[in-house]
């Protein structure tokens, strides 16, 4: 029997897509404007199980359009945040919790646990390959988020595989790396097609793993994450 929180989600659904949701496991790498959102969906549709992983702590810049992002979470773990956010939605929900950098040294044990979904809501480009490039080699599905910063208009955002992507500079540079594994299609991405203006991109100087900042609005972080989760909930139950 359905828990009466979830009485809508079984109406749309019906129980035996429910119980196929309660039943999966899902990975989300990154928790900031993107995967936190990506995360909740996955928790309020109800999604059984859950890992959660993201290295960092919530940051005053946050605060325009992350989930977890307030003055009071500031210098706090956002996987710690997320993880009791996730558990006041949902206290029978088994999470795994991980505040750790995800690296070449660490993704092939953490995928090993042969996840039901992958979502990859990373925003640095090496361990974002890593992680696609490992999934993809254990057969585990997956959807990577491309880039929200510099994008305005949600009318312009799309789910594709990966090598019908465009006007994102993250997804070329994806495309261009992944291209060295043989890798040229085979997962789902969330992009814009949208341009970005260039006065809203200026370069960072001394910071790891980063080299330019750009703007970014509100909404755009959490209509990607909302796509992602999407992708992931419908192939799971089959719509």
């Amino acid at each position: 029997m359905t828990d009466s929180w979830q009485e809508r989600t079984e109406l749309l659904l019906g129980q035996q897509k429910v119980n196929k949701l309660q039943d999966a496991h899902v990975l989300v790498a990154g928790l900031g404007g993107v995967g936190a959102y990506a995360a909740e969906n996955l928790c309020r549709a109800g999604v059984g199980k859950l890992t959660i992983v993201d290295h960092d702590v919530v940051q005053p810049s946050n605060r325009n359009r992350q989930l977890i992002a307030f003055n009071s979470t500031e210098g706090k773990r956002k996987a710690d945040l997320m993880a009791k956010r996730l558990e006041d939605i949902n206290p029978r929900v088994e999470l795994t919790v991980l505040s750790e950098f995800l690296g070449e040294g660490n993704i092939g044990e953490l995928l090993s646990n042969k996840f039901d979904y992958v979502v990859d809501a990373i925003d640095t480009l090496s361990p974002k390959i890593f992680l696609i490039y490992n999934a993809l080699k254990q057969n585990l599905p997956l959807v990577s988020s491309m880039g929200a910063g510099g994008k305005l208009d949600p009318s312009q955002v799309q789910i594709s595989d990966i090598s019908d992507s465009y006007q994102c500079r993250l997804a070329f540079m994806l495309r261009k790396k992944l291209r060295k594994f043989g890798v040229h299609e085979g997962f789902r991405v969330v992009f814009s097609s949208e341009p970005v203006n260039r006065e809203a991109v200026k370069l960072t100087e001394g910071e790891q793993n980063k080299k330019s900042t750009v703007g970014t609005i509100s909404y755009m972080p959490a209509v990607f994450g909302c796509m992602c989760a999407s992708v992931v909930i419908r192939e799971l139950t089959g719509n």
